[in-house]
């Protein structure tokens, strides 16, 4: 049976990987599912900025090239992914001028074609199998406004979640400038936001089906890990 382990950049995805995502996938082939913070990523919060995508790829590299029945994938947000500069990551400057529908693709066929470039790992494109959550976690967060409410206990805020949900045509749509990118719409809403508490009980309350129902990008990652596993 297959191992997954998910690089993931934060304590809010690493949660959700192992409390929504790994459940499901064991049913589908694989025999553990974990996630795996990229660096030391809490320290990293202290400083701002995600890791430069050449450690990131070291990381990834040694973990397939030691173990060598496990798949790995990525769990990292489109917004917050360098551009340029020594921390640059594929596909991200190119993405840019994309549009709204390629700019995560974009990316993710960089990073596999530069892991297999560098590795010559067998099987590469059935044994990495990157994602680039578009723009940020919190978007999935939109796919049930009315749960996302009642899992971070404020129902008060539906109608509003709502009204941001309806200006987009999926919630994975919501980022129309660096301002209002769906954690600023979230924190506007709620000074103070938790992401790795409010996040995760928010995405318990909507469920992983609902997110798939709503979030294309999505989904095809989840379906592409199960086609793998099984």
């Amino acid at each position: 049976m297959t191992r997954l382990l998910v690089h993931v950049e934060g304590q809010t995805e690493e949660t959700f990987v192992n409390e929504l995502l790994a459940p499901h996938l064991l049913q589908h082939g694989y025999s553990t599912v974990s996630a795996r913070l990229i660096g030391n990523a809490r320290q990293r919060e202290r400083r701002g900025g995600i890791k430069a995508w050449s450690a990131v790829k070291e990381d990834i590299g040694r973990h397939l090239q030691s173990d060598k029945g496990s798949v790995a994938t990525t769990m990292v947000d489109y917004y917050a992914l360098p551009a340029s500069g020594v921390k640059a990551w594929p596909g991200r400057a190119e993405a840019n001028a994309k549009p709204h529908a390629d700019k995560a693709t974009t990316v993710e066929a960089a990073l596999a074609l530069d892991l297999s470039n560098t590795l010559a790992l067998p099987n590469a494109s059935q044994r990495f199998v990157p994602f680039v959550v578009l723009h940020e976690f919190e978007a999935l967060l939109f796919s049930d406004c009315t749960a996302f409410a009642s899992g971070i206990s404020r129902p008060d805020l539906s109608a509003d979640f709502q009204r941001i949900r309806n200006d987009f045509a999926t919630p994975e749509n919501i980022n129309d400038s660096p301002m209002s990118a769906p954690s600023k719409r979230v924190e506007a809403l709620i000074p103070g936001y938790e992401k790795p508490l409010l996040g995760v009980l928010a995405a318990l309350e909507i469920g992983l089906e609902k997110m798939r129902q709503e979030c294309p990008h999505f989904a095809d990652w989840v379906g592409r890990l199960e086609a793998v596993g099984g």
